[in-house]
């Protein structure tokens, strides 16, 4: 078994709801030979600097998230993509220790898988910028303002397509208006949106 890094312990003992799940999946990946390290303040477990697995709590659940988890067979039908919008890691959901138990030689196995997609240095193919939607109000705010429509593709592929994640996703046009009024400015002073 790897050694657990003093640096994640926090996040185990942190954990008000989910403490017992936490620490027996911590054991599983560690079973697992992989890195313990701490990233995006959750334990995050790597095979020579690249991510393979992690785990984080939410309020309803605990989960192991396999960063490329999109290339694994899952074969039992279990990794869940977590909205729409996530292209490559997936989720194995938990409310229980006993599912994690009675999952363990499954959840090794899973990331063994992990272990080999990382090793043979597979990748997932992700959608490019312009494959994602664009509202139809910020297609006309572009069209009728070109400093804002060369800010806006002058801004990184990741900036562009973050932009347009968070347009897209108010379901009234009234509601994507004023999101693409109220970041405008930040768009053409080449900014993110969490800039």
């Amino acid at each position: 078994m790897t050694k657990t890094n003093p640096k994640a312990d926090f996040y185990f003992s942190k954990s008000e709801k989910w403490q017992k799940e936490l620490k027996k999946l911590r054991t599983i990946v560690l079973g697992c030979g992989l890195t313990e390290e701490l990233k995006w303040g959750c334990p995050s477990y790597t095979l020579r600097k690249s991510n393979v697995v992690l785990i984080h709590e939410f309020k309803g659940y605990c989960a192991l998230l396999f960063f490329k988890g999109a290339l694994l067979k899952d074969g039992k039908g279990i990794l869940i993509q977590q909205t729409k919008n996530v292209q490559a890691a997936r989720q194995i959901r938990f409310t229980h220790v006993r599912e994690i138990a009675g999952m363990e030689t499954i959840l090794k196995a899973y990331i063994h898988e992990a272990i080999e997609v990382e090793k043979a240095g597979l990748k997932v193919e992700l959608k490019k910028t312009a494959e994602f939607p664009m509202p139809e109000e910020f297609r006309t705010k572009l069209d009728e303002n070109p400093a804002l429509n060369r800010a806006f593709h002058a801004l990184t592929p990741g900036r562009q397509r973050a932009y347009l994640l968070y347009f897209s996703a108010a379901k009234q046009s009234k509601t994507r208006e004023s999101r693409i009024e109220k970041y405008m400015d930040l768009i053409l002073d080449g900014m993110g949106l969490n800039d």
